[in-house]
């Protein structure tokens, strides 16, 4: 159950932390200004993460089984 929370706070804790660590225009990744491509990076590494969880979550395999 412990690993479910810490895989849950990580998109949080980049997402937010990142928006001023790396509040930056100058260096473009894709086209996209870094922190622009940091959020839209994070947006989609967060969808996988919920994933994963309600993979490895054990009350989902209960309903599974039903």
């Amino acid at each position: 159950m412990k690993m479910i929370r810490v895989l849950a706070i990580i998109p949080f804790v980049f997402l937010l932390g990142g928006v001023f660590l790396f509040n930056q225009i100058t260096p473009y990744v894709l086209g996209m200004p870094f922190l622009l491509f940091w959020c839209v990076l994070w947006t989609v590494l967060t969808s996988v993460i919920m994933a994963i969880i309600y993979k490895i979550d054990p009350k989902n395999k209960e309903s599974e089984a039903e």
